[in-house]
């Protein structure tokens, strides 16, 4: 059955007012692009915050969406009926969307990483997943895009948790490995003087981290069709200014959220035009996706 878009919020509403990075970058894709944009971003933003509000039932919810996308039960609610109508339309690989939900079912427990790894393979789940799904929405026609395209999700939300790293601690959290920082989430939300070198040392690296997956995902727009290479690059510098801004101010993460303010938007635009020219993309480094094998979209070496 068809599903009107009137029975749901407006998917760009969401977009403009949650996610507005992707918003501004989705203003350069045409009408048809930026609304199925907007509507793999509504059903993303549905499960992230049902997995992180604090309804009693919520990990069954996520656990009734997931087996709703492998077929298992009847659709659960609006939201997923109308991404599983895009999803049918666009060839999104349901996997994906299943590892999503995975994700924000590991939310639902104690976050405490121990190494890189697990870090990584948590990002994959978290957003990897939604740049291999956002591949299918844009029409890539290009197979080897999508390794690029899980890069720059694992790239995004390693600058998530640089960013909350503060919000996330009060939650429990800690995204942080165990190898690059020895404190509990108590410790870090107790904003201990003590803590905040070590915190800020492991931000540092985390960013450090997150351009290594920029840098690939930069070289892999080109992939894409040529009339989506200029959003996404915008999308990708606006949100890389993120850590650009935590280093400007010295990593003080116990300050809170960073921002970019609409006219770095304006100028981060302008720049994107240089990364905009053609170029020869080279194969894709293993290396970046050697602790991701057995994850949706993931080639082996």
């Amino acid at each position: 059955m068809e599903i009107s878009q009137s029975e749901l919020s407006s998917p760009k509403v969401i977009l403009a007012r949650h996610g507005k990075s992707f918003y501004w970058a989705s203003l350069f894709l045409g009408d048809k692009l930026a609304n199925n944009a907007a509507r793999l971003y509504q059903f993303c933003r549905f499960v992230d915050d049902l997995a992180d509000g604090d309804l009693p039932d919520r990990q069954e919810s996520l656990e009734d969406i997931r087996a709703s996308l492998a077929g298992n039960t009847g659709v659960a609610g609006p939201e997923i009926a109308d991404f599983l109508q895009l999803a049918a339309e666009n060839n999104i690989p349901l996997v994906a969307a299943s590892e999503l939900l995975d994700g924000m079912l590991s939310d639902q427990t104690t976050t405490a990483f121990n190494d890189e790894a697990e870090l990584l393979r948590y990002c994959h789940a978290a957003a990897g997943t939604v740049g291999l799904m956002m591949c299918k929405v844009l029409k890539s026609k290009e197979h080897r895009a999508e390794s690029f395209a899980i890069d720059l999700g694992i790239a995004m939300q390693l600058t998530n948790i640089a960013r909350d790293v503060l919000e996330d601690a009060q939650m429990g959290r800690r995204y942080l490995p165990a190898t690059w920082v020895d404190l509990t989430a108590a410790e870090i939300a107790n904003l201990s003087i003590n803590t905040q070198e070590p915190v800020a040392i492991a931000l540092k690296k985390l960013l450090e981290l997150a351009d290594e997956y920029y840098q690939s995902a930069l070289l892999g727009i080109h992939l894409l069709p040529f009339r989506t290479r200029f959003s996404i690059t915008v999308a990708l510098r606006i949100y890389r200014q993120i850590g650009v801004l935590l280093k400007r101010r010295n990593f003080c993460w116990w300050h809170g959220r960073v921002y970019v303010a609409i006219p770095e938007k304006i100028l981060l635009s302008f720049r994107s035009l240089i990364d905009f020219r053609p170029r020869v993309v080279p194969a894709h480094k293993h290396k970046l996706h050697q602790h991701l094998q057995g994850l949706a979209g993931v080639i082996a070496p």
